[in-house]
């Protein structure tokens, strides 16, 4: 499954990646459908990639506000022991949710993998401080000396360049983490 191949490769959890796509659906639901309330849910099934849209109101005696709220009588209607003080689920069918949403959550989808990504690598090195690493010289300019780190390019002053050899692109280098 290609979640699995996310958090092997990454380091990023699968629930996080689940959480996400959800995140990014609502997100797109409600730009696509023009809805302001916080009170839409979208649940995708594990096992087989399934989304479901809900709405969830709140059964009061007294309707305020429809966008967030159902009566009493109406709710009974869908399930007799609902009351008062309760949530009630209400399916949505959305049409036409489509390209344009699809488009959306995508792009919510990959900028919450790179953030997650970034947060991965950055433990990871933050873990590391005051270890020595090594590294390839990528790129060697004046006053610092940028370096292939694996997962993450380091920059390192010139001046802390422990070497009494000339530091040529593609050499091994070994350095110092510090932040």
């Amino acid at each position: 499954m290609a979640l699995d191949e996310l958090e092997k490769e990454r380091g990023i959890k699968k629930d996080y990646v689940i959480e996400s796509i959800e995140t990014a659906l609502v997100t797109a639901y409600k730009r696509n459908f023009d809805v302001t309330s916080d009170n839409v849910k979208i649940t995708l099934n594990r096992e087989t990639g399934e989304t479901h849209v809900y709405e969830e109101l709140n059964v009061v005696n007294e309707v305020e506000d429809w966008d967030t709220q159902i009566s009493v009588e109406d709710a009974k209607k869908i399930d007799p022991r609902y009351n008062e003080g309760d949530v009630v689920e209400k399916e949505l069918m959305p049409k036409n949710f489509g390209r344009i949403a699809a488009q959306t959550a995508k792009q919510v989808i990959v900028q919450r993998i790179r953030e997650a990504s970034r947060e991965v690598i950055f433990s990871e090195f933050n873990e590391k401080k005051g270890e020595i690493v090594s590294g390839i010289v990528q790129k060697v300019d004046k006053n610092i000396v940028v370096l292939d780190l694996g997962r993450i390019e380091g920059i390192m002053p010139i001046k802390e360049a422990n070497t009494n050899r000339t530091l040529l692109c593609k050499s091994k280098i070994k350095s110092n983490v510090l932040q």
